[in-house]
């Protein structure tokens, strides 16, 4: 039994307890994040005790607030990982395999920590969980989220448990169906706004689209910023198959911020010339959100980081760290302002209710600003406590290959060579490549 654990741990990249006070720094900051973790979820406790509407910004008029924003960036950010990672493990493309270990372990803790955060922001939670099982509502899209997003989580947990065991075939498998899963759940969460008639900012067939689009986005920024990251904990993780892996991730980021950058200036140019539109716009153009749009979201969530990823051509961490690091704090604004700018406006509005007549008021409650930092502390928790006992998501150095198998350049997984097969033909039957006639 010692034998077949101890076989287990190595084929995993297990490093062991132990391992967590091999650095004193690492050690450290994974302690301070935890730590600023339970004190944001011990505030959270606090409001659920005192009740939710004596505790939070929000108010009959604007409903969702900093936690549904900071939901929103959790999971984006986790489909995002699984979308990017598929590209290698699951659909074959081999520059991207070695990121597989770290996106899916990522997109799992940024799930987790979604969900927490969506905890404290529900007032029954655990009512909520009950009667989605035992009564179903097929016609709300709440409930298919909820729904879809379980069973994505659940995808993803078996996908990375046969990438630590190296079933490339089971993984591949579960990868599909984290993908499908994913893509349904969050075009769903897009739904969930563009579905909504009476608040014509969301209302529409483009936000399951943008927000598809705009998870890749995220989920390039994640993976990059987290393995420069580790590069800095640890140089030995970049390889040459890391290296490869990352300047192909940049390239794909690069192109996805200028999508975005396109939605979002024909998002302008379509709210001005809308009526129903124009207040919320303008709010966010030159109004009273002008500095949380242009500074956070346009210039450091889009503009900076694609002018520093072109200039790093994927090769200068550095600035692939900076531009990244800017990134995830304008893509977070990104989604606070998305949530806020449909509510903004007053639904009476348009019908002439003077009472009515201006934009309305909201500002995060120190609970809701404590919740927020909690999740997002829960994830880079989980992502320093990966790196260490799971040996930076890298296959131990004395792997175990059986006789007859090879370790692959690409993605680091076992191999077996059939009874007169190349090594080349071996990749190429494992990794489903044609050969070209």
């Amino acid at each position: 039994m010692v034998k077949i654990q101890k076989e287990t741990a190595e084929r995993w990249g297990y490093s062991g307890i132990g391992a967590l006070f091999s650095s004193k720094p690492h050690l450290f900051l994974m302690l301070l994040f935890g730590a600023v973790a339970a004190w944001g979820y011990a505030v959270g406790i606090d409001g659920f005790f005192k009740g939710y509407h004596h505790v939070y910004g929000v108010t009959r008029q604007i409903p969702w607030g900093l936690l549904i924003s900071a939901y929103i960036f959790c999971v984006v950010t986790s489909t995002g990982l699984c979308l990017v990672s598929s590209i290698g493990h699951v659909f074959g493309y081999e520059p991207y395999m070695p990121i597989a270990k770290r996106a899916v372990f990522l997109s799992i803790t940024f799930m987790l920590a979604g969900f927490t955060i969506i905890f404290f922001d529900i007032e029954n939670p655990f009512r909520m969980a009950v009667y989605n099982v035992i009564s179903p509502n097929f016609t709300s899209n709440m409930w298919w989220m909820g729904t879809l997003y379980g069973l994505y989580l659940l995808s993803l947990g078996i996908e990375y448990f046969f990438l630590l065991d190296q079933n490339h075939s089971m993984s591949r498998f579960a990868g599909i169906l984290g993908v499908i899963f994913g893509v349904a759940a969050h075009s769903n969460l897009g739904a969930v706004f563009g579905m909504l008639h009476g608040r014509e900012f969301w209302y529409g067939p483009y936000m399951p689209i943008y927000f598809i689009v705009s998870a890749m986005m995220s989920g390039g920024a994640a993976i990059i910023f987290f393995t420069c990251l580790a590069w800095k904990m640890n140089r030995e993780i970049l390889d040459h198959r890391m290296e490869r892996a990352v300047k192909a991730v940049c390239q794909l980021t690069t192109m996805l911020i200028a999508v975005i950058m396109f939605f979002t200036i024909w998002k302008i140019i379509s709210g001005i010339v809308a009526p129903e539109k124009y207040l919320a716009i303008m709010a966010f153009v030159t109004g009273p959100h002008a500095l949380t749009f242009w500074l956070f979201e346009v210039a450091m969530g889009m503009v900076i980081p694609f002018f520093l990823l072109l200039r790093s051509k994927g090769t200068n961490y550095g600035l692939m760290f900076s531009a990244t690091a800017m990134m995830l704090v304008g893509i977070f604004f990104m989604r606070y302002n998305l949530v806020l700018a449909g509510q903004l406006v007053p639904v009476f509005h348009g019908l002439g209710v003077e009472e009515y007549s201006g934009l309305l008021p909201y500002f995060p409650s120190y609970h809701e600003i404590a919740v927020a930092i909690a999740g997002l502390s829960l994830a880079i928790t989980g992502f320093l406590f990966g790196e260490k006992i799971l040996n930076a998501h890298q296959f131990q150095k004395h792997e175990i290959v059986p006789a007859g198998a090879f370790i692959c350049p690409g993605c680091g997984g076992i191999h077996y060579k059939k009874e007169g097969e190349t090594h080349e033909e071996a990749l190429q039957r494992h990794h489903r490549i044609r050969k070209a006639k």
